[in-house]
C-alpha cells in the first residue's frame, strides 16, 4: 500500500472520538465530584466521632445483639436475652456486627450511622443525576449533607439513620418506576419500603400514599395500574411483616420478652406502642399506659406541642426548616415549567404527608424529622436542574429569607450567617438578570449552594460541639429544648462527659445518681463490678436492676448478663414475679441493685416491678461486704 492509499479518519469518526472523550471526562468529573461529596459528609459525620457521646441504652443493645443469633434476630437489650428493645431491631443489626468485628467502643456503635449518612447523600446525588445535570445533582446531595438534624443523628447511635438511607433507596427506585412505568421497579420500591419498615416501622408505610397517587398518573390502563399497585403492595406488606411473624410464632420461652408491650406481642409493639400510641398523649412524658389498656403509648417530650406550626417552632425549625419553603417553591416551579410532573406529584405528596405526620403526632424527638431531607433535597435538585435562572434566584432568595426568620429563634447563635446568605442571594439574583448562569456550571454550583445552604451548613459543622446521647440535635441546647435545658437539665444528665469518660466532678465508682440509677444510665461502678464478678458463684446473671437504662452501662462495660427488670423504663411485665423468684431459688440470680426505673406508675406492668422490688427488700439482705449498696438473695437449693 502506497502512502497515498493510507486511509484517513472521517469527520464522523473524529466526532465520535471527541464525543467519547467528552463522555469519559464527564464520567471522571462526576466520580471525582461524588467522592468530594462523600468526603465533605464524612468530615461532618466522622470527625472526632470517637470522642462524642453515646446512648448507653442503645449501645447495650448492640453489645447484647452481638452475643448470640437469637439476641441478634430479636434485638435483645441484655446479653441474657431477657427483653427486647421497644422497636423492630433492624437499625441495630449493623452496629451489632461492628461490635462483633471490632469490639465495643463508642466508635463501633456510632460509625455505622455516620457511614449510613454518607451513603444516603451519595444515593440522593446518584438518583438526581439520572434526571438532571451533574451540578444540580451535587446540590441536591449537599442539601442532605447540610441538614443539621441529619448530621446530628448521624453522629449518634440512635435508630434513625439507616431508615433515612432506606428512604433514599426508596426514592431512587420509585422515581425510576414512575419514569418508566416498570412494574418490576415498583415491586422493588415496595420491597425497599419493607426494608425501611424494619428500621423504623410504620413511618415507612407513610410513603405509600404518595406512591399510589403518583402511580395513577403513569401512562398505563387504569386496571393495569391497580394490578401493579396490588402486587407491589402485597409484596411490601408481606416483607414488612417478616420480623413480626417470626417473633409472633416463636414460642415465648425461646425468645426475649417483646419490649414496650403489655402482652408480649410483637403486633402490639409495632401497631400499638409504636403506632396508635404515638398519636395519643401518654400520662408520662417518657412511657406510660394509654387510656386504651390494649397497648402502651410513648410520647417523647422534645419536639414541642403538636400542631401545624411545629416544624417552624423553636424546638424544630433549626433542625430541618431552613429549606422547607424553598422546597415549596421548587414544587410550584416544576408545575409552572411542566417539568417532572409525575415525580413532582410523588415527592411533593411525600413531603406533605411526612410533614403532617410529624406535626400532628403527640410527641417526637427532633431527629425524626431528618427523614424530610430526602424528598426535600430531590425536589430542590430537580428545580435547580431546570436550568432556569429565575427559578434558581427564587430558590436562593427564599432560602435566605427563611434563614433570617428562623435565626430569630436563636439569637446569638450564628446570627451573622443569614445575612451573608442574603448577600449571596442578591448576587445570584443580579447575575440571573444579567447573564445565563448556566454558561458557568462551576459558578452555579458554588453560588447556588452557598445561597441555599450557608446557614444550615454552619449549623451542621457546629454539631460536634453540642453532643447529646439522649436527644441528638443541632444547635446550642444540647438536645433538651431550645433556649434552655428543658425538663431534663443539660446534656450531661446521664453522667457522661463529652469524651465518654467519667462525669466532671465524679470519681471512679460513683454514678450520676445513687447506685447508678440515673434515668438514662450512668458510668458503671467498677469496684462493684469486680466484687460481683468475684462473688457471683456461677449465677447466670451478674445482677439484676430496674430498667434497661440502669443496666445499660454495666452491660457495655462488662458484656455480661445484667437483668433489666421491666425493660426500657421498668414498666414491661418481665420477668414475672414467679420467674424472678425461681431464678433466685435456682441460684441463677444472686444480686439485685435497687434504684433505677420501675416504680409504681399506676399500671399492671409497673406493678410487676413493684412486686419484685418489695420482695427483694423483704427477703434479701444488703451485702455488707460490697463496695456499694446491693442486695444479696440466697438460693434455696
Amino acid at each position: 500500500m502506497s502512502v497515498t492509499e493510507i486511509p484517513h479518519a472521517s469527520n464522523e469518526s473524529i466526532a465520535y472520538g471527541s464525543s467519547q472523550s467528552a463522555h469519559l471526562r464527564d464520567r471522571l468529573s462526576w466520580m471525582v465530584s461524588v467522592v468530594g461529596l462523600a468526603l465533605v459528609t464524612g468530615v461532618l459525620t466522622l470527625w472526632e466521632l470517637a470522642q462524642g457521646q453515646r446512648s448507653e441504652y442503645y449501645a447495650s443493645i448492640a453489645v447484647s445483639m452481638s452475643k448470640s443469633w437469637s439476641n441478634l434476630l430479636f434485638g435483645a437489650v441484655d446479653p441474657g436475652g431477657t427483653v427486647t428493645l421497644d422497636k423492630i431491631p433492624g437499625s441495630y443489626w449493623v452496629p451489632a456486627l461492628f461490635v462483633k468485628l471490632f469490639g465495643f467502643s463508642t466508635w463501633a456503635v456510632e460509625a455505622p450511622n455516620a457511614l449510613a449518612a454518607i451513603a444516603t447523600v451519595i444515593v440522593v446525588a446518584i438518583t438526581l443525576r439520572k434526571y438532571v445535570d451533574q451540578t444540580a445533582a451535587l446540590i441536591g446531595g449537599f442539601v442532605v449533607a447540610t441538614t443539621p438534624v441529619l448530621i446530628a443523628v448521624a453522629r449518634a447511635n440512635q435508630p434513625q439513620m439507616f431508615f433515612n438511607l432506606a428512604l433514599a433507596l426508596v426514592a431512587n427506585r420509585a422515581l425510576h418506576a414512575l419514569a418508566t412505568g416498570s412494574r418490576r421497579s415498583l415491586i422493588a420500591t415496595g420491597a425497599l419500603i419493607a426494608l425501611a419498615f424494619h428500621f423504623y416501622m410504620l413511618e415507612a408505610w407513610a410513603v405509600w400514599p404518595a406512591l399510589i397517587l403518583a402511580w395513577l398518573f403513569v401512562d398505563k390502563q387504569f386496571v393495569v395500574k391497580i394490578v401493579d399497585l396490588a402486587i407491589a403492595g402485597i409484596t411490601s406488606l408481606a416483607l414488612s411483616m417478616t420480623w413480626i411473624t417470626i417473633a409472633f410464632f416463636t414460642p415465648v420461652d425461646r425468645r426475649p420478652y417483646i419490649g414496650g408491650t403489655i402482652k408480649n406481642n410483637p403486633i402490639e409493639m409495632v401497631f400499638g406502642y409504636n403506632g396508635l400510641g404515638r398519636f395519643s398523649q401518654a400520662k408520662s412524658a417518657l412511657s406510660s399506659v394509654n387510656a386504651d389498656p390494649t397497648y402502651r403509648s410513648f410520647t417523647p417530650p422534645f419536639g414541642g406541642q403538636a400542631g401545624w406550626g411545629r416544624l417552624f417552632s423553636t424546638n424544630v425549625a433549626g433542625q430541618i426548616a431552613w429549606l422547607l419553603p424553598a422546597a415549596a417553591i421548587a414544587v410550584v416551579a416544576l408545575i409552572v415549567l411542566r417539568r417532572f410532573k409525575i415525580h413532582n406529584i410523588f415527592l411533593a405528596t411525600w413531603l406533605l404527608v411526612f410533614s403532617a405526620m410529624f406535626s400532628q403526632v403527640a410527641g417526637i424527638h427532633q431527629f425524626y424529622v431528618s427523614s424530610l431531607a430526602i424528598p426535600m433535597s430531590i425536589l430542590i435538585g430537580l428545580a435547580v436542574g431546570s436550568r432556569n435562572n429565575f427559578v434558581n434566584a427564587a430558590l436562593v432568595a427564599t432560602a435566605a429569607i427563611t434563614a433570617i426568620v428562623i435565626s430569630r429563634h436563636y439569637v446569638g447563635f450564628y446570627s451573622w450567617t443569614p445575612y451573608v446568605q442574603l448577600g449571596i442571594a442578591i448576587i445570584v439574583a443580579a447575575l440571573a438578570l444579567w447573564k445565563d448562569l448556566w454558561r458557568s456550571p462551576g459558578l452555579v454550583a458554588v453560588l447556588v449552594s452557598l445561597g441555599l445552604l450557608f446557614t444550615p451548613a454552619a449549623w451542621s459543622l457546629d454539631v460536634r460541639n453540642h453532643p447529646s446521647s439522649i436527644n441528638p440535635v443541632a444547635g446550642p441546647d444540647g438536645g433538651f429544648g431550645m433556649g434552655g435545658p428543658g425538663m431534663f437539665g443539660n446534656n450531661h444528665l446521664q453522667g457522661q462527659a463529652p469524651s465518654g469518660g467519667m462525669p466532671t466532678g465524679q470519681s471512679q465508682g460513683q454514678l450520676g445518681q445513687p447506685n447508678g440509677s440515673g434515668m438514662f444510665g450512668g458510668q458503671a461502678d467498677a469496684s462493684l463490678v469486680s466484687y460481683l464478678q468475684a462473688n457471683r458463684a456461677g449465677a447466670k446473671y451478674l445482677f439484676a436492676t430496674f430498667g434497661a437504662q440502669s443496666a445499660a452501662p454495666y452491660i457495655t462495660s462488662t458484656g455480661e448478663a445484667v437483668m433489666p427488670i421491666g425493660g426500657f423504663d421498668g414498666s414491661d411485665p418481665t420477668p414475672t414475679f414467679e420467674k424472678f423468684t425461681q431464678l433466685v431459688a435456682q441460684g441463677q440470680l444472686r444480686y439485685v441493685l435497687l434504684g433505677g426505673m420501675g416504680g409504681p406508675n399506676g399500671n399492671s406492668a409497673a406493678g410487676t416491678a413493684a412486686d419484685i422490688r418489695s420482695w427483694v427488700t423483704a427477703h434479701c439482705q444488703l451485702d455488707a461486704n460490697a463496695p456499694s449498696q446491693i442486695y444479696l438473695c440466697a438460693a434455696t437449693n
